[in-house]
């Protein structure tokens, strides 16, 4: 059974556990030429890499594992050796990541996974619009059963990423390869372990006070497990919660309650004792950041790092940095003086918008003051200059003068001695160039229609040998026109014949 396996390597292990990853060889440097590669998809590993692995006992299709740390911007290539312990072969600088530290919960938060993932040859995508991808398998059983959600989350090439983890595109030839070999050795699931930094006891007490805290103790356990085995753990979920190297007569239920489990007794023992030191080292973590607190740096302020990085490069690429090298640790004193600017900062935002507001108002104000003083300046100077006594006459179209018109007699009226009344004839006001003709031509047409009447009744007086008559010539208002606008109304004269008549 694979577990009676682990449980009898894990004693050597512990012997072993001085052995950190600081003292490997990394392998950091990637020295591959995409122009040489004719098929990106069936890259063959440089005989350098090879001849590595044979020094470290390691065939080149035996299984591999990937583990990756966010806070570093690592990944890791882990690879069997003959005696079935995994050793270090390849460490990766990851090129981006987006998000901060803490896991995926939903689609589209930006966040990269974290937690345990079986691959298997379904995840690889040799189509990638991104060069090539191995999809993560994200969301899991755990993801599932804690109501996560999220699709298309992958480590692939291009230097871009939304929810990913991006590599170069050399970088991601290399990954491809070694786990195309893996697979083609037997390898049925490679597991990828994805953790916010390395778990040791000085990084869990320097992020104590991160609000996923409790997420990343339970990562710690199949982390304390890889550490002491050096084999990847078997994995399982039961009570939305993972569960590592645990044997069971039942099945396991992500959502459901867990069976009745025991750990491998040399397993158990192993673990009893590295759990003991890092109980030390915790202590005295704690102790050196006591009064302190990390803040977790942004996805922006990552970038901003490494904004050289680039430059003379497509507008796709995008590295992010590492949170190590953005991230900071401050103590409390720090914090509240920063909070206390940050705060008065804010206030003086406040401040300056309502100065802002008023000074509009009162700007506002003063205008609609000044325009009113103008006006009224303006006004009491005309006064004073005997301009605008009297209303300004304007042209309106309902309104026609009326002026006499005097109707010419008959021929076989010749005999008759006076003339017949004058009728009015509605004629439309002409409009002057300025107001003071206006007015000046109205008060001529009164003028004159007033001599008219004069002149006609002067006429009637003549031809009957008498004065003037004041009863013969009326003087009546034109309807609808002007109060100053008369008509005179001259009264018929009397046949000659009709003499004897008074």
């Amino acid at each position: 059974m694979r577990l009676t396996v682990l449980a009898a390597v894990s004693l050597l292990a512990v012997a072993a556990a001085g052995c950190t990853n600081e003292t490997l060889d990394t392998f950091d440097k990637v020295d591959v030429d995409l122009k040489r590669v004719s098929s990106k998809t069936s890259y063959q590993l440089s005989s350098a890499v090879l001849s590595k692995m044979s020094s470290m006992n390691i065939d080149r299709a035996s299984p591999i594992m990937l583990r990756i740390f966010k806070e570093e911007g690592r990944l890791e290539v882990w690879k069997a050796d003959r005696s079935n312990r995994f050793q270090q072969v390849r460490n990766y600088k990851i090129c981006a990541w987006s998000g901060k530290l803490g896991p995926k919960t939903k689609e589209g938060d930006r966040q990269a996974p974290e937690g345990f993932y079986p691959l298997s040859k379904a995840n690889m995508n040799p189509n990638s619009s991104y060069f090539l991808a191995i999809n993560t398998g994200y969301p899991n059983a755990y993801d599932r059963a804690n109501k996560a959600s999220g699709t298309h989350l992958m480590i692939h090439g291009a230097c871009s990423s939304s929810g990913c983890y991006s590599m170069t595109d050399e970088q991601m030839v290399e990954i491809f390869a070694l786990a195309r070999d893996a697979f083609g050795g037997g390898q049925s699931t490679i597991q990828l372990q994805a953790f916010p930094f390395r778990m040791t006891a000085e990084n869990m007490a320097r992020h104590r006070d991160n609000p996923h805290i409790e997420f990343w103790k339970m990562l710690k356990v199949g982390y304390d497990h890889f550490e002491v085995t050096k084999r990847p753990p078997e994995v399982n979920v039961c009570e939305k919660k993972y569960v590592f190297n645990q044997q069971s007569d039942k099945p396991f239920s992500a959502g459901g309650a867990c069976p009745a489990m025991t750990t491998p007794g040399a397993l158990e023992s192993a673990l009893g004792s590295y759990n003991k030191t890092y109980a030390a080292s915790y202590a005295t973590a704690m102790r050196k950041y006591d009064g302190t607190v990390w803040i977790e740096p942004s996805e922006a302020q990552r970038k901003a790092i490494v904004a050289d990085q680039r430059k003379g490069r497509e507008l796709a690429y995008a590295p992010t940095g590492n949170s190590l090298d953005a991230g900071k640790l401050m103590t409390e004193r720090e914090i509240a003086e920063q909070k206390r600017k940050a705060e008065e900062a804010e206030q003086r935002k406040i401040d300056a918008a309502e100065r802002s507001v008023r000074e509009a108002a009162e700007a506002k104000a003063k205008a609609e003051a000044d325009f009113a003083a103008d006006v009224a300046a303006e006004k009491a100077e005309k006064q004073a200059k005997g301009e605008g006594a009297l209303p300004v006459p304007e042209h309106n179209p309902g309104i026609a003068s009326t002026i006499e018109k005097k109707e010419k007699k008959p021929f076989w009226k010749v005999w008759t001695e006076g003339s017949e009344p004058a009728t009015a004839e509605q004629v439309q006001p002409t409009q002057t160039e300025n107001t003071e003709q206006g007015v000046l031509q109205g008060s001529q047409q009164q003028v004159k229609s007033v001599e008219t009447a004069t002149s006609a009744n002067q006429a009637v007086a003549t031809n009957t040998g008498a004065g003037p008559q004041t009863d013969a010539v009326a003087t009546l208002p034109v309807p609808g026109g002007d109060a100053g606008q008369q008509v005179v109304e001259e009264a018929a004269k009397k046949p000659f014949w009709k003499f004897w008549q008074k």
